[in-house]
C-alpha cells in the first residue's frame, strides 16, 4: 500500500514538472501582458516539432536544441506582441475591450500556426527515443527521460523566479504588471517589457515542447490541450502568479496521476471538473489576488 502511494506520489510529480513549465508561460504572458494566449499550446508543439526534426535529422541532442528552438519561439513571440498585439492595445478603448480582442485574435493565431506545421509534417504521430530507459527507484521503474524533465522544470522554474524576483529586467516585468502607468512614468518602457513578455512566454512554451517531445508522441494538433492544460494549472495557482503556476502544475499532475492510477480515461474529466470546481469556490487561485 505505502509503495502504491509513493508511485502515485512519484507519477504525479513527473507530470506536475511538465504541467509547471507548460503554465509559467502563459501565467507570464497574462498576469503581465495582459492576453489570455489560446494559440500557447501551439508554442508548446513548434517547440517539440522542433527538437524532433533537430534530433531526427542531424541527431542534436534536445537539450542542445533549445539553443536554436528557444531564439526562434521568443522572436515570434516578440514580434507577434510589437505588430498585432500593440496595434490592438493602442486601438482600444479600454482594458477590458483589449483583453477581449486580443484573445479573439489568438485564436485565429492558433489555426495559423496549427494548419502551417499540418503543411510541413502532416497529421501522423512523431516520436524520438532519448534516455530511454528505467531507473529503479522505491520498488518501481522511472523513465530516464522524465525524471530528466521532472528535474529540468525544477531547475528552469527556480531560475526563471529568480530572474523575475532579482534582475533588473525582471523588476521591470513586475512592475509593468502591477501598475504600468506609474512604471512608464518610472522609465519603464511599457511596449518593450510587454513583448518581451510575450516572447519570455513563447520562450518557454518552446522548452515544455521539448520535455513533451522527450516523453511523449507529437502531432500537430496536439497544441490545443496543452492550452488547456495551461489554463486549468493558471487558474488553480492563481491568474498572473509565477510560484501558484509552479505550484499548480504539481498539485494537477498529482490529481491526473491519482485518477490515472483508477482509469487513465477519465483524467482529463478530472481535469476539467477540478477546474469547474475552483471557479465556483475560489475562483482567485492558490496564490491569486
Amino acid at each position: 500500500m505505502v509503495v502504491t502511494i509513493l508511485n502515485i506520489v512519484i507519477a504525479g510529480l513527473l507530470m506536475g514538472g511538465i504541467y509547471a513549465l507548460i503554465a509559467m508561460g502563459l501565467s507570464l504572458q497574462y498576469g503581465v501582458a495582459r492576453v489570455l494566449n489560446i494559440s500557447h499550446g501551439e508554442f508548446i508543439m513548434l517547440g517539440a516539432f522542433i527538437t524532433w526534426v533537430l534530433f531526427t535529422s542531424i541527431g542534436l541532442n534536445p537539450f542542445i536544441s533549445l539553443v536554436v528552438s528557444g531564439p526562434i519561439l521568443f522572436g515570434i513571440g516578440f514580434l507577434v506582441y510589437r505588430t498585432l498585439f500593440t496595434s490592438l492595445r493602442n486601438k482600444a478603448p479600454n482594458q477590458g475591450a483589449f483583453e477581449g480582442s486580443s484573445m479573439l485574435a489568438t485564436f485565429g493565431l492558433l489555426f495559423i500556426i496549427q494548419n502551417i506545421a499540418l503543411a510541413i509534417w502532416g497529421g501522423d504521430m512523431r516520436a524520438y527515443s532519448f534516455l530511454n530507459f528505467g531507473i529503479k527507484f522505491a520498488g518501481t521503474v522511472f523513465a530516464a527521460n522524465r525524471l530528466a524533465a521532472l528535474v529540468l522544470a525544477i531547475v528552469v522554474g527556480l531560475g526563471f523566479y529568480i530572474f523575475l524576483a532579482r534582475t533588473r529586467i525582471g523588476k521591470a516585468i513586475r512592475a509593468a504588471a502591477q501598475d504600468p502607468p506609474v512604471a512608464a512614468l518610472m522609465g519603464v518602457n511599457i511596449n518593450l517589457v510587454l513583448a518581451l513578455c510575450f516572447g519570455l512566454g513563447a520562450f518557454m512554451a518552446g522548452f515544455a515542447g521539448l520535455l513533451v517531445s522527450m516523453c511523449y508522441p507529437i502531432y500537430g494538433t496536439m497544441g490545443l490541450e496543452y492550452t488547456i492544460i495551461a489554463l486549468i494549472v493558471v487558474v488553480l495557482g492563481g491568474l498572473g502568479s509565477i510560484p501558484g503556476s509552479f505550484i499548480g502544475g504539481f498539485v494537477l499532475g498529482l490529481v491526473g496521476a491519482i485518477v490515472s492510477s483508477f482509469q487513465p480515461a477519465l483524467a482529463m474529466a478530472a481535469y476539467y471538473v477540478l477546474f469547474m470546481v475552483l471557479l465556483i469556490v475560489k475562483p482567485t487561485g492558490i496564490m491569486g489576488k
